[in-house]
């Protein structure tokens, strides 16, 4: 028997069309199970639904993690989001800000469509199209045109006209005067008279005008006060965090803990945690740990974890207890790092409609929420041997790295236990309850609020994951590809070779490339025509798997060897060299068992794509036995986190 998962065996093809539609769990909806289609009559929990098969009219309880999305056209959901034109973003994020107040309209009628279409200077018809296209697949592509292609092509109304626009909104419409959508229609036409420009029409100055948030409006006709008690939050609170996922919030930090290798059980220094939660109940929705610093490949895994379902990772984690959170939430709120600005991560964001809000410089009360959930889980650490705890007084006569001795998958078992038998089940003072108990009552409600239902869950995890990796773009040559001067060959790429920009005569086309930055011995291929993602491996099959960090420290040495450019081959011989010494010194030094083991997590491939591992694991886990029984209540409770 094969006891392998389809994530797993997803994740072993050596290609697959992206998947970008979701699994609707809602009564009234149509799900597929095995080969028949049901429609839902009912939500049980979390895990079950009652379901009636359309054919046969017969009822039958369903497993909602065995369920998968009817099929439909998806076409324009399988592209890659780099192969998308600029322009063609553009519309669909004109149609997506004119259907997304419909969107959260639990009972939406005629009226409401008939009454935002003429806000945006639409007409009825259009929005419900518009309206069908998106709720089909749950992405905003669905809205780009499909007589357009996913070409590059002209604009469909001139650059300058389009800035005229962004001119009369500006020092127009967003002032004291508060002149109305009418009044700057015609201020846009005569500017555009008089600088001898063609006017756009009416429906898209009206449709731009639409597209100001309420925030702005408010701030720039004279509002700011109105816009600060309505926007600005105070403490306990967030703007908008109404319901599960309105608003999710993601940060990193250093766990306070020295862990050790798996091998000698040494110390090898502190983890990163980028933790992912709920505002609105508490929840923590998804978390990556890890050795690496934080990085848009932290990000992505974070992101990846938080939507995707939590089954499978409990199981690898071996820890009974109940994590029913997944779903794309409506907004991320990050700081200012240079890991939440990557292009990628805010073009995957609008990709699945999700609102990217970063922290407003120099106002810490904007990331109250995850900080103090970090917070509480830090102090928690504090009781592990090996903390390094918070402060050098309370750390005063207690030597870390000598009461260190758990190893990172220990360590990672004992926060899923905390996060899901301790934290999930408490009382939280800010919410006066637990935030199990809040987020079911969300998503389910109770005799005094109506809950909004359980979210979609992701057809397919890896397409998920891919969109949040790191992209890049390359023309392929007779050798194969180059990214970052390692060279991928397979004979997917041969018709591609030397292929021209179909746009642009005498150019040569670029096509995307993405990988996972742990293990960079393989990326993937998105063929523009098959509209599939290929896998492409090193064209030299000696090389081993490496992440971009130890190839990185390869090529650091060879150029203090004096080496100005570099080869493959000479990156095997470095790899091997540094791999040697870390063998030779990692019994005696830190640095070098840290680097082993970071090797050896990248070697794992764990990911919440595939979290069952392909094969098991060498050295057995121990579970940790501080929080054995958590469940129980054995813990004091961790007082005010609010």
């Amino acid at each position: 028997m094969n006891n392998k998962t389809e994530h797993e065996m997803d994740l072993m093809k050596e290609s697959f069309e992206p998947v970008r539609k979701r699994v609707d769990i809602q009564a009234g909806g149509l799900v597929q199970h095995l080969e028949s289609i049901y429609r839902i009559t009912e939500v049980l929990d979390f895990d079950s639904i009652i379901g009636v098969e359309v054919e046969t009219g017969r009822s039958a309880p369903l497993r909602i993690n065995e369920l998968r999305p009817v099929v439909a056209d998806t076409a324009q959901a399988t592209e890659d989001i780099d192969e998308i034109a600029d322009e063609d973003w553009k519309i669909a994020q004109q149609r997506y800000a004119a259907i997304k107040p419909l969107l959260t309209i639990s009972m939406m009628g005629r009226h409401d469509v008939a009454q935002r279409a003429k806000e945006v200077g639409s007409d009825t018809a259009t929005l419900y199209r518009w309206l069908q296209k998106y709720n089909a697949i749950g992405v905003i592509t669905a809205l780009i045109p499909q007589k357009r292609g996913w070409k590059e092509g002209k604009s469909r109304i001139p650059v300058f006209a389009e800035q005229v626009i962004d001119e009369a909104i500006k020092d127009f419409y967003l002032t004291n005067q508060r002149s109305t959508p009418q009044k700057t229609v015609t201020e846009v036409l005569r500017r555009c008279q008089q600088r001898g420009i063609e006017a756009p029409s009416p429906s898209t100055i009206r449709a731009r005008i639409g597209k100001v948030t309420e925030k702005q409006r408010l701030r720039g006709r004279g509002f700011k006060e109105k816009a600060k008690n309505k926007f600005l939050p105070v403490p306990g609170s967030f703007p908008n965090a109404d319901f599960p996922l309105a608003v999710i919030q993601i940060d990193h930090t250093p766990a306070d803990i020295i862990l050790v290798d798996d091998y000698y059980r040494k110390p090898i220094g502190r983890p990163w945690i980028t933790l992912a939660m709920d505002i609105n109940s508490r929840m923590v929705t998804g978390y990556y740990l890890s050795f690496d610093p934080p990085s848009e490949t932290s990000v992505a895994m974070c992101v990846a974890h938080s939507v995707l379902p939590k089954d499978e990772w409990l199981l690898l984690h071996k820890v009974d207890a109940q994590w029913p959170v997944w779903g794309f939430p409506k907004t991320i709120h990050v700081d200012n790092g240079a890991d939440f600005r990557s292009n990628n991560f805010q073009q995957s964001c609008l990709m699945y409609g999700i609102n990217l809000e970063y922290r407003p410089v120099k106002q810490p009360r904007y990331g109250g929420h995850i900080e103090r959930v970090l917070g509480t889980l830090l102090r928690e650490i504090h009781e592990l041997p090996g903390t390094t705890f918070s402060s050098i007084k309370d750390k005063e006569g207690y030597n870390s790295e000598k009461e260190a001795v758990m190893t990172k998958s220990e360590f990672e078992t004992w926060l899923v236990t905390l996060i899901c038998k301790v934290y999930h089940q408490r009382m939280h003072s800010g919410i006066g309850m637990s935030p199990l108990r809040k987020w079911e009552i969300g998503v389910f409600g109770n005799t005094e609020i109506q809950g909004v239902g359980l979210p979609a869950r992701p057809a397919d995890r890896l397409t998920v994951l891919l969109d949040f990796l790191p992209s890049f773009r390359r023309t392929v040559q007779t050798f194969g590809v180059t990214i970052d001067g390692m060279t991928y060959y397979a004979d997917v790429l041969r018709q591609w070779i030397n292929a021209e920009d179909p746009e642009i005569k005498g150019k040569k086309r670029e096509f995307i490339f993405r990988r996972d930055p742990r293990d960079i011995s393989t990326v993937w291929f998105f063929d523009p025509d098959l509209k599939q993602y290929f896998k492409v491996a090193f064209a030299d099959q000696a090389l081993p798997s490496m992440s971009i960090w130890e190839y990185q420290q390869a090529r650091d040495a060879l150029k203090r060897e004096g080496k100005k450019s570099v080869n493959e081959h000479q990156i095997l011989h470095a790899i091997t060299e540094l791999r040697s010494q870390v063998d030779e010194s990692k019994e005696r030094s830190k640095k070098a068992r840290r680097s082993n083991q970071r090797r050896k997590e990248h070697e794992k491939k764990i990911s919440p794509v595939a979290p069952l591992p392909q094969q098991p694991v060498r050295s057995p886990v121990t579970p940790p036995t501080l929080y054995v029984g958590l469940v129980d209540g054995d813990i004091d409770s961790f007082g005010d986190i609010a």
